[in-house]
């Protein structure tokens, strides 16, 4: 069947053909932004409010209710380490460590009369001993005079039956026998008796020993409840806990204040200003960067808006290492010298910290950077035509990120809006050569 086409129609489809030949002939390439990548160091930082703290701050309260006695010092005081800021009044406690000192010395004076009752029982040992030998000795002569006796008593006896001698001779020998065995008896009662007084004695010494042992203890107990008194005196002296200024002060004298325990608010507050800690909050995002230490700490630049003074440079020393939970942030400190007392508790401070750092790195603009089903690339110019280059990104900081791989440092790259272009795609250069 021979088709057939209406002239209109046939001129149409000349038009048509003769305008697409026009714009082809007429077309140019898409003008792109694209600059060389370049070879920089890369620092990553955050700059965040921070506040000047006090080194040290102590809140000063009593351990004893009393009166205020005196108070030596007022706010902006500079105090030293252990000078008397408050002196308290307890009387009290004053006739208190008289009695323990009274108690110490009573009970010194038992102890040496423990001890000289101790060198009597070893005076009466020494006695019933001396006793003892002394009636052993005697028993030995009365035993020598007892044989010279019994001996003359026999020979007397045999002449008086003989009648050489008389008869009250013999009965004279016989008494002098008979008292001889007597004091034999005797002798030997009075040994008995020196060696009970020695037994006896030696109880005492024993007893004296345990007294003295007693009265050691009763001294070591007098002799500590009298530190404690002693103690809890010095009390009556709130010192100066390090060298500092009195920044508080909330009684005058006379006034009579509770014990810590009762009431918890402080007397007066000291705080330590020869150095002060710098606090600042990190945000959650960054923390993970922060690097806390004495020696490789992060490098941090701190600003104080209210001194006329050039940033000062320090590390960060502490982190807390965990987030807060209220506003997902971790507590950081760093210290700074002060010397001269113009840094005070309160201020408020910007500080930089350097959290990362990379040096002489390919580095690319962000905007560069395209993503696309989950690949990230840029857009390469070659020859006047684009190419898709997967890339790997490291440290982003600011408006430039690192490309860890996938660039060389002569390749140009569209800087902006290269996810609008596709591989292969014509396109002129602006702001950079090829």
């Amino acid at each position: 069947m021979k088709m057939r086409f209406h002239p209109n129609y046939l001129s149409a489809l000349l038009l048509l053909g003769n305008t697409s030949s026009l714009l082809a002939q007429t077309s140019t390439p898409d003008k792109v932004a694209a600059a060389p990548a370049t070879i920089k160091s890369l620092n990553l930082t955050t700059t965040q409010p921070g506040r000047i703290l006090a080194y040290e701050e102590t809140p000063l309260t009593s351990k004893l209710s009393g009166y205020v006695e005196s108070v030596a010092v007022d706010i902006g005081s500079m105090v030293t380490k252990g000078q008397v800021l408050i002196k308290l009044s307890v009387p009290e406690m004053n006739d208190e460590l008289k009695q323990r000192e009274a108690l110490v010395a009573q009970a010194q004076a038992e102890l040496g009369q423990a001890k000289s009752s101790i060198q009597a029982a070893e005076a009466g040992v020494a006695s019933a001993e001396a006793n003892i030998q002394e009636a052993i000795a005697g028993r030995g002569r009365v035993l020598a005079m007892l044989e010279q006796i019994k001996s003359e008593s026999g020979r007397i006896q045999q002449l008086a039956k003989t009648g050489s001698v008389t008869t009250k001779l013999a009965e004279e020998t016989t008494a002098q026998l008979k008292a001889s065995e007597a004091s034999i008896a005797e002798v030997e009662a009075k040994i008995k008796s020196a060696e009970a007084s020695k037994t006896q004695s030696q109880a005492m010494m024993s007893k004296a020993q345990a007294d003295v042992v007693a009265a050691e203890a009763r001294v070591r107990v007098a002799e500590a409840n009298l530190a404690h008194t002693k103690t809890m005196v010095g009390y009556l002296a709130i010192k100066a806990p390090f060298d500092g200024v009195v920044t508080t002060r909330h009684i005058d004298s006379g006034h009579f204040v509770q014990s810590a325990s009762v009431q918890g608010a402080p007397l007066m507050t000291v705080a330590r200003t020869d150095m002060m800690r710098v606090r600042v909050d990190v945000p959650e995002m960054e923390a993970g960067y922060i690097d806390a230490d004495e020696k490789n700490g992060d490098e941090a630049t701190i600003t104080i808006q209210s001194l006329n003074r050039p940033p000062m440079k320090t590390k960060l020393l502490r982190c807390a290492w965990s987030l807060d939970s209220n506003n997902r942030s971790m507590r950081t400190e760093m210290d700074l010298p002060n010397p001269d007392k113009l840094l005070r508790p309160g201020m408020y401070a910007s500080i930089t910290i350097l959290l990362d750092k990379r040096t002489d790195v390919l580095v690319l603009p962000i905007t560069a950077v395209n993503k696309k089903d989950g690949a990230i690339y840029c857009c390469v110019v070659t020859d006047g035509k684009i190419a898709h280059r997967p890339i790997e990104l490291g440290l982003k900081a600011g408006p430039e990120v690192e490309i860890k791989s996938g660039l060389q440092p002569s390749d140009v790259v569209v800087t902006i809006r290269g996810e609008s272009l596709t591989d292969g795609q014509s396109v002129s250069v602006i702001g950079a050569k090829q």
